[in-house]
């Protein structure tokens, strides 16, 4: 399975514009170009908190899916929101467990400037 095509060939990561630019044994990287239409604020482009957290979820899949080979839908997700996100939103994944039926990755989101957007939790099913 290519999984970076996997990934950016889902209309809504397209739609956002979701790339995923590294993925290998459990770990991927990935990032979004962040534009007006994506920003909650009218004034200042800054990251709308959907935009970070499906970043995070598709990162947190491709991880998974790097150590699965096969499509995970995600069970359930948990992001805490620590900065702003201004500028590009770059995210890294890693897989913290592996099972027989669900996976778990853990995520960090960081800004073009370095701030620490958010930190995510994945729980994906694997069978």
């Amino acid at each position: 399975m290519d999984i970076e095509e996997f990934f950016e060939s889902m209309p809504f990561a397209r739609l956002l514009g979701v790339e995923v630019t590294e993925v290998a044994d459990g770990h991927a990287e990935g990032r979004v170009e962040m534009r007006e239409e994506l920003s909650w604020n009218a004034d200042r482009v800054m990251a709308h908190g959907g935009v970070t957290f499906t970043l995070a979820d598709t990162v947190g899949g491709a991880a998974l899916v790097s150590e699965v080979d096969q499509p995970v839908p995600t069970i359930d997700m948990r992001i805490d929101y620590l900065n702003a996100g201004t500028g590009d939103l770059r995210a890294e994944a890693d897989v913290v467990r592996l099972g027989g039926d669900v996976g778990t990755v853990d995520v960090d989101v960081y800004a073009t400037d370095g701030n620490h957007v958010a930190t995510a939790r994945g729980v994906y099913k694997t069978g």
